[in-house]
């Protein structure tokens, strides 16, 4: 293992013995900063940033800087992967993301690139983290990701965000051979996405499934994890955390991947997910990110109660889905100091 002079995240991801819980927060680089919105005022919008690897690096580093939490993660998006396939996007200023091309049949996945060397075209990610790694200069582990499999079929799909999800649902029931090739395409494609990530310098991998939730337990056993699995088994030069949004069904077979952390979302109970999944793996999560609206000694209860759930058994805290945009900076580092303040004995 590098030598980190913050080993934190990677000592409890390995099971071995540590003084404190590690830290961090998923999309904790950008959105909250006000150094962020300073670099994000003076370009066209995200892509821009995303694609200038500079600027990414710069604001993957902000929250070491500013919050001290224990790692750092890519300041990028999962919608690369589609866009490096063939598929375009824009993200569209308090809308969310938009692609005008779409997948909706057979013919439609001709027109895209469904092999390993779509993962060619995103070589601005891979930049960014060399810079990052870089620059840190060993101070903390970088953690880079992808979006599951399911998760980029939505969008793919759908062609932006949505409540249901019907139509990416219907192709899986009305026309499964096709959800199943084009799920494959985009398994290829974000497995040698990851493995490029780990070659230019990423610690940890991290998959997030952030539609999980609005299949079916049997429908997301054979369209959500059966994919997750085979980028798990092929990621084995770093460990991978699976983060799969609304799956509390799913604990068991989640459990049963090769990878070594579980993330949870606040609907996921700590004592009860530790029974489902076991010792075996590094938990993480789970605190609602709404409780950072709250008063200041009110988030260090919480954080108290969240940490003493625990059980000084393997976990790193977390928030239970990523940090929104509107909260203040000040009460995300009250979150962090009231866990670096707890000890484990």
């Amino acid at each position: 293992m590098t030598n980190y002079h913050n080993d934190l995240i990677l000592r409890m991801i390995n099971g071995e013995k540590t003084e404190r819980f590690p830290v961090w927060l998923m999309r904790q680089a950008g959105r909250i900063l006000p150094e962020y919105r300073a670099i994000r005022g003076k370009l066209s919008g995200f892509k821009e940033l995303v694609e200038t690897p500079e600027l990414a690096a710069e604001v993957t580093i902000q929250p070491v800087d500013i919050l001290g939490v224990d790692a750092a993660i890519i300041f990028s998006d999962i919608l690369v992967v589609p866009e490096a396939m063939g598929l375009p996007y824009e993200m569209i200023e308090a809308k969310g993301p938009y692609f005008e091309k779409r997948i909706r049949s057979e013919a439609d996945l001709k027109t895209i690139n469904g092999t390993v060397s779509a993962a060619d075209n995103l070589d601005y990610v891979y930049e960014a983290i060399k810079i990052t790694k870089r620059e840190l200069n060993q101070r903390v582990p970088l953690i880079g990701f992808s979006g599951a499999p399911w998760t980029i079929f939505c969008y793919m799909v759908e062609g932006e965000g949505s409540k249901t999800f019907s139509k990416a649902k219907r192709i899986l029931y009305s026309d499964p051979k096709l959800a199943h090739t084009l799920l494959d395409q985009i398994t290829t494609v974000t497995i040698a996405y990851l493995k490029k990530q780990i070659e230019a310098g990423v610690d940890i991998i991290q998959i997030f499934d952030s539609w999980a939730g609005s299949l079916s337990p049997a429908a997301y056993s054979e369209f959500g994890t059966k994919y997750v699995r085979r980028i798990c088994e092929a990621i084995n030069e770093v460990p991978v955390t699976v983060f799969a949004k609304g799956a509390y069904y799913a604990r068991e077979e989640l459990a049963a991947l090769d990878c070594q952390t579980i993330g949870l979302d606040w609907n996921m109970d700590i004592e009860e997910s530790r029974k489902i999944i076991g010792m075996d793996k590094t938990l993480q999560g789970n605190l609602d990110p709404c409780v950072l609206y709250s008063d200041f000694a009110s988030i260090e209860k919480s954080t108290k109660k969240l940490l003493n759930s625990f059980g000084n058994r393997r976990h790193i805290a977390n928030l239970g889905h990523g940090v929104y945009p509107d909260t203040d900076p000040e009460k995300v580092k009250c979150f962090i100091e009231a866990v670096k303040a707890h000890s484990i004995n």
